[in-house]
């Protein structure tokens, strides 16, 4: 028999720290489902004390997941562990991940605490903790760079004082791989009671290693890694999930370990988070990218045809790639359309939303003869859907781009519920676009990123939109999707700008 391997996800926490991808409530939402939908063992809903805001969305996500553990970070501190505590008390299975850093530069630099007083505020954390949940994590922030005798301490101290789960992270992503392996293997021979926890790891990818460093970890004793959805996170990112999953799925003769997940979910996730997030997933990105699966050469091609598993070592389907096409159309009826939704961890709020989201849909069906479940993804997406945070939206468009000619575009927006034409020309269409709608709009803002992919294959393919804006240290992305693509840009804009108008986002959730 196999050990389990947990999946700890945090792609709710430590992914949204990636700068712009921040999620409204309703997004994580979306996320969690999809994650849970995925048999995802923890999800990090997020850092409960940061603001109100994720107060609620981790409050949120406790409620509606059933099947994972819902889990909140927290400093090592009484606020907030126990904002965390609050916010994970509706969940079926809760946790609190509580943390401090260990390395000897963290203490001295950024804590200005002796060694004595990180053991000894650790244990203090590891009690207030226990107040609300059995289920304790500790982090010992930068274990990568920390001292081995130090670490045995603290863990001791914490165990002993009632953690479940250790981990020990490679914070900035220093360590290498047979290093990182050695720490996980000293650590467990030599804390008392090492027996009594499962050992995890957090690897980021500074050096590219991430994944490498937490299969290390895993076949030294590690038996929980956490990751993210398409290697999200800060600065390089995270360990990809995706990866680690289909690594000890694949390569099941050399780890003696297995995980829950149902890897069908794998694509689908992936997806969404790109969608939400506006980070496009890379073409080459193994196992989720548009050419994980495809062969060029003709020696690779004429040898999958004459036999797969010459240079494909995981079929394409395992991992969602080829079942995600919506049987719908233009005639299609509403309880369809809501049945496709739920299945794919899309809730309607209201009879309202439903109404919206149905007519949108009609609309696209009008264009495209096929509708694929990220047409779905990304109509849901719109913000036009959601009109409690619309402050601006598109009425109308006009445009004019002609050889030798300067492009031309007029807008027609409602702002606040009143209606206001305006035209500006530009190097291109879309830039025209941008400028008519900051001739009305005036926010002030920094363009810092305009991103289109495809979202399914095909000239009458939907193009998506991703905006980047700044202003006053906040970013926000926004979205759009249509099959014109100019069109699609100023929905994207519109969306970032309803959101700095909305508020709520922020530049990084743990500032």
């Amino acid at each position: 028999m196999k050990d389990p391997l947990i999946i700890f996800d945090t792609t709710l926490r430590d992914g949204e720290q990636s700068p712009g991808a921040s999620m409204t409530r309703d997004e994580k939402l979306r996320i969690a489902r999809q994650l849970e939908r995925m048999r995802v063992d923890v999800i990090e809903a997020g850092f409960a004390a940061a603001s109100n805001g994720d107060f609620e969305a981790v409050r949120s996500i406790a409620e509606a997941i059933k099947e994972s553990t819902v889990c909140s970070l927290a400093r090592a501190n009484e606020n907030d562990i126990r904002r965390s505590g609050e916010a994970i008390r509706p969940a079926a299975r809760g946790r609190i991940h509580t943390f401090i850093a260990t390395s000897p530069i963290h203490m001295e630099k950024k804590l200005r605490m002796s060694p004595d007083e990180v053991v000894e505020q650790a244990v203090k954390a590891i009690g207030w903790a226990r107040e609300y949940t059995d289920d304790v994590e500790f982090s010992a922030e930068d274990a990568g760079r920390s001292e081995i005798d130090f670490l045995v301490r603290i863990f001791d101290a914490v165990i002993r004082a009632g953690a479940k789960t250790i981990n020990v992270p490679d914070t900035v992503g220093y360590n290498v791989p047979e290093q990182y392996a050695a720490t996980l293997r000293t650590l467990i021979e030599r804390v008392p009671n090492a027996d009594k926890v499962v050992w995890s790891v957090h690897c980021h990818n500074d050096l590219g290693l991430a994944v490498s460093n937490s299969l290390a970890a895993v076949m030294a004793g590690a038996r929980q890694v956490e990751c993210t959805i398409n290697g999200l996170g800060e600065r390089a990112g995270n360990a990809s999930l995706e990866e680690i999953v289909m690594a000890v799925r694949t390569r099941a003769d050399v780890f003696p370990v297995e995980t829950r997940i149902d890897t069908t979910q794998i694509v689908p996730a992936s997806r969404l988070v790109s969608q939400i997030t506006g980070y496009p997933v890379q073409p080459n990105k193994a196992i989720v990218g548009a050419n994980a699966f495809a062969h060029e050469s003709g020696i690779h091609q004429d040898g999958v045809l004459k036999h797969r598993e010459t240079y494909e070592i995981m079929r394409a389907e395992d991992v969602g790639w080829g079942a995600n096409k919506l049987v719908l159309g233009k005639h299609s009826g509403r309880n369809a359309f809501r049945a496709r939704l739920q299945e794919l961890g899309i809730e309607v709020e209201s009879e309202e939303q439903l109404n919206l989201a149905f007519a949108s849909f009609k609309e696209l069906a009008d264009k495209k003869h096929e509708i694929f479940d990220e047409d779905l993804h990304a109509l849901m997406s719109d913000e036009a859907i959601t009109p409690e945070v619309e402050h601006y939206r598109l009425v109308s468009t006009r445009f004019h781009s002609e050889t030798g000619e300067t492009p031309q575009a007029e807008v027609t927006l409602s702002a606040g519920g009143k209606e206001t034409r305006a035209s500006a020309s530009g190097s291109g269409p879309v830039d025209a676009a941008f400028k008519a709608i900051e001739s009305v709009a005036a926010s002030g803002t920094e363009l810092l990123l305009y991103s289109v992919n495809a979202i399914t294959t095909g000239t009458d393919a939907q193009g998506e939109v991703t905006v980047r804006l700044s202003r006053d240290g906040r970013i926000v992305n926004g979205q759009g999707a249509d099959t014109d693509i100019i069109v699609a840009s100023a929905k994207a804009y519109l969306n970032a700008l309803n959101k700095l108008h909305a508020g709520g986002q922020k530049l990084n959730p743990q500032v």
